[in-house]
């Protein structure tokens, strides 16, 4: 009989948690008990990903209206109702919570809805007080995202807030240029609200390649955005049935609802980590080795919560290391390198590998890229372009970074990554025969590079 009472405790019940819950006790035939907080599912399926790619969709509809009346289409646009969409979208998560729970009972985790904390390497505590025993213990808390130090910034919303709106607002200032506040500035702007985007920095997008960036921009302002850079919240406050604005352009506003997106913080506080000797970095990020292993040997944690890759697949190819490398001894290392990004922005983008400016401080490069308005829209007489782009080394021929504006670019960059993350050549791109008419043909057929560095 095991001195513990089980032998994985996971406290966090999002997608990496989940996942190697789940695996560990349905293939590794572990005794596995989980403790969540609040919702399963976590950030990507309650206040991530999935709601805000179905509020994605729905801002897309308006174009599509237009687009089909280009088209011939004899269609009435009607109005938005986000009373009949919001209650749509909570009983979907709500579905894909119940899942979830399904996937844990189906294994044979045993589920406990509440704050978990760490009281020794081998101890947690529940909510009620109750103690459970474990061999090892999993951390995967996730983060939140958090209000920056501004006079009056607690009467703002973020990102969570969004998805519990009981109405539409008529203006919003989005502040934030990160992938979220541009996320949502096209969300809130295809609904039809008045939007209002500030940013510090000179670009949205920091740390995305360049062009992509830019183009991204543009097409936003085009698009209706209102977006300042450079722009920074001197101070707000309640008033006038919304939220008063002073910003440093020497503007003063009212907006329905000021929604910040300017950072995330790891949901490490008041846990116990520190006491029990598990490392933090300077933001409250769990420290931990290749192996996703903490300085305390029975604990391990993954996901946002080590503040390395914060994507939902990562987290839960972290989870399968971990089970592999811990209950089937096959020690593995979650793969960190060419991961596929998409930014659901609109235009969306996708990403893989290097930026352009990354590239060409490494190595001498080729730059393949080309901009042209694709063909559905063009028809309709919208004016977007869209880019593809490819980073190639002048001496490995190596496709080192893939980068792509358009529509569906999510859809193309999981097809293309496969492709750089094998190693592709700029030769094998250009031995793939193109499929014709479709934008992503231009991977293949950019025969000529348009600079090179």
């Amino acid at each position: 009989m095991s001195e513990f009472d089980y032998d994985l405790f996971v406290i966090g019940g999002g997608s990496g948690g989940v996942r190697a819950a789940r695996v560990a006790a349905g293939e590794a035939d572990a005794k596995v008990a989980l403790a969540e907080s609040s919702r399963y599912g976590g950030t990507c399926v309650i206040r991530g990903c999935v709601p805000k790619k179905l509020m994605v969709f729905a801002s897309g509809y308006k174009c599509m209206f237009e687009d089909a009346r280009a088209y011939g289409w004899e269609v009435d646009e009607g109005a938005f109702d986000w009373t009949k969409f919001h209650g749509r979208l909570s009983d979907e998560l709500d579905r894909l919570e119940g899942v979830y729970k399904r996937l844990l009972d189906n294994s044979g985790v045993d589920r406990f809805d509440g704050r978990a904390t760490i009281v020794d390497p081998h101890t947690v505590q529940l909510g009620n007080g109750v103690k459970k025993t474990a061999k090892h213990i999993l951390v995967a808390t996730g983060g939140r995202p958090i209000l920056p130090p501004i006079k009056g910034a607690e009467h703002g919303l973020v990102s969570d807030d969004v998805f519990l709106l009981d109405k539409l607002p008529n203006s919003v200032l989005i502040v934030g240029g990160g992938y979220i506040g541009c996320e949502f500035a096209g969300i809130f702007n295809g609904l039809g609200v008045e939007v209002t985007q500030y940013l510090r920095g000179a670009q949205i997008l920091n740390g995305f390649d360049e062009e992509a960036r830019g183009l991204i921009s543009e097409e936003m302002r085009q698009g209706g955005i209102d977006l300042h850079t450079g722009t920074n919240i001197l101070e707000m406050e309640p008033r006038d049935g919304g939220t008063w604005v002073k910003s440093s352009n020497g503007d003063e506003r009212v907006f329905d609802h000021v929604i910040f997106a300017t950072g995330r913080a790891p949901n490490t506080e008041k846990m116990g980590l520190e006491d029990v000797g598990v490392e933090l970095d300077d933001k409250g990020a769990i420290v931990v080795d290749g192996y996703s292993q903490t300085a305390v040997p029975s604990i391990y944690a993954i996901g946002d919560v080590t503040d390395r890759l914060q994507l939902t697949p990562v987290a839960i190819r972290e989870g399968m290391a971990f089970v592999e490398t811990v209950f089937k001894g096959n020690p593995t290392s979650p793969d960190h390198d060419l991961v596929p990004t998409a930014i659901f922005t609109q235009p969306e983008m996708g990403t893989i590998g290097l930026t352009e400016e990354e590239a060409a401080a490494q190595e001498p490069i080729e730059v393949y890229c080309t901009s042209f308005k694709a063909m559905q829209q063009a028809f309709a007489g919208r004016t977007e372009r869209v880019m593809m782009k490819l980073l190639v080394s002048k001496e490995t021929r190596k496709v080192l970074g893939c980068h792509i504006v358009a529509p569906q670019a999510g859809e193309m960059i999981q097809i293309a990554g496969i492709a750089v993350k094998m190693g592709a050549t700029k030769e094998d791109f250009d031995r793939v025969c193109a499929v014709h008419p479709t934008m992503a043909e231009e991977l293949v057929t950019m025969r000529s590079p348009t600079r090179e560095t």
